[in-house]
């Protein structure tokens, strides 16, 4: 755009005088672009750009200049300077200058922490990833749905809830889409998504936990067993990285970030094998002995990263929710239930639904649940339920650990956790 007149709108990033003259580098979501202000060419307008402050909203038009000395090897030369808003003085926080602020001050003056490039490439990361991942199940025929954040009771046995009061009745916020998944497999609309949010009361105060989470979820019916469900999981996770690494390429470069794309199929290993790798290769072993543990999950990330392998399934996990199938003979796994572990952290848990009604309230009796609370899920087992399967994916989650976040706060707008409730 050499020589072309241009008008551009933004934020004072940086402003830098020089006796006559003054460099006032312009930046909006794109990027930053120098405008040169000369007091031997235009005095009237080198005065004005000395009343300009750091983070002022301005509007400069000018003649783009091509010049390898300059940010973008390009700089501005301006014919007008308005300065829309003025930014006080002294700023919250810094915006252009390498001075690292605490996570709280930061999450607390959020709005100016998202002025900064790296955390602005961030979000511009994140929307790709989710724009991407949409795109592979628009592309093989799901049905994007809306499920209510707003339910009876929750779809997750153990995790706290949230009450609300529902015109006088109690109710809570929706842990999962779960339950209503389900039920549109019964209705017949066989492939579905959601991209929608799920609320979580657990006091964890870690690096992994957040008490309002962005989920993706995908259910899927008239499969044979979890492979098929994995499948899914598989294809769609590489596709959404494979076309991330080309939207985001500015992104991650900002971040320092080189995307790997697993190109192998994802290993799959049983639940007991995954306990033996920790315990022969690490000498560890989890507290629980129906789960893997965060400890466990990221030594188990190392040992397959180190076979080349980012991203894996362990199968077969014990202690099921009610709404999974159990074991059959001749299971290659000790259950129908996956979780997908990728880069040392669990990423995604799913499996096959039980959808024989005698075999379901045998379960739900055992889990202790009262039928009444969940009639209008049982009611769509009465009529015909397919065999299907799905799965939930944290997306603040793989957020993280795409963009090599050391918190999955970083990657959420604006996080809640059980001591931040503003902004």
């Amino acid at each position: 755009m050499d020589g072309e007149e241009v008008a551009v709108a933004g934020w004072a990033h940086e402003i830098r005088d020089l006796g006559g003259i003054t460099f006032i580098l312009l930046r909006d979501r794109e990027g930053t672009i120098q405008a040169v202000f000369k007091e031997d060419e235009n005095e009237e307008l080198f005065e004005k750009a000395q009343e300009v402050g750091r983070e002022d909203v301005i509007m400069i038009e000018g003649t783009v200049k091509e010049s390898d000395q300059a940010p973008g090897d390009r700089e501005l030369m301006p014919t007008s300077l308005e300065i829309i808003g003025d930014a006080e003085q002294p700023l919250p926080m810094e915006v252009s200058k390498d001075i690292d602020s605490d996570r709280a001050t930061r999450l607390d003056n959020r709005f100016m922490d998202l002025r900064r490039p790296e955390i602005h490439a961030i979000f511009s990361l994140r929307s790709h990833l989710i724009e991407s991942m949409e795109e592979y199940f628009d592309k093989n025929d799901y049905i994007n749905i809306q499920t209510p954040n707003i339910a009876k009771m929750g779809a997750e046995g153990g995790a706290e809830l949230f009450p609300v009061v529902y015109y006088g009745e109690e109710a809570f916020l929706s842990q999962s889409p779960q339950l209503y998944k389900q039920m549109l497999m019964a209705a017949g609309f066989d492939k579905v998504y959601e991209t929608g949010t799920a609320f979580r009361a657990e006091n964890s105060n870690t690096s992994r936990h957040v008490s309002e989470i962005s989920m993706f979820d995908v259910e899927l019916a008239f499969i044979e067993d979890q492979d098929d469900v994995m499948d899914v999981l598989e294809n769609s996770l590489r596709y959404t990285l494979e076309e991330t690494a080309k939207k985001s390429a500015d992104d991650l470069e900002e971040l320092g970030v080189e995307l790997t794309v697993p190109e192998e199929d994802f290993p799959r290993i049983s639940f007991e094998e995954a306990r033996r790798i920790l315990k022969e290769e690490y000498d560890y072993e989890p507290a629980e002995e129906d789960d893997l543990d965060t400890k466990g999950e990221k030594l188990l990330g190392e040992h397959f990263e180190e076979q080349g392998h980012p991203a894996f399934f362990v199968i077969g996990y014990p202690g099921e929710k009610f709404y999974y199938m159990e074991a059959r003979e001749g299971d290659k796994y000790g259950s129908r239930r996956f979780d997908l572990i990728y880069k040392g952290l669990e990423l995604a848990s799913g499996g096959q639904r039980e959808h024989d009604m005698d075999k379901l309230m045998a379960a739900i009796e055992e889990e202790g649940i009262d039928p009444e609370d969940i009639s209008f899920y049982l009611e769509s087992f009465k009529f015909g339920m397919p065999p299907h399967g799905g799965y939930g994916l944290g997306l603040d989650r793989l957020v993280r650990q795409v963009a090599e976040l050391d918190n999955v706060k970083e990657g959420i707008l604006f996080p809640r956790d059980p001591d931040r409730l503003t902004p």
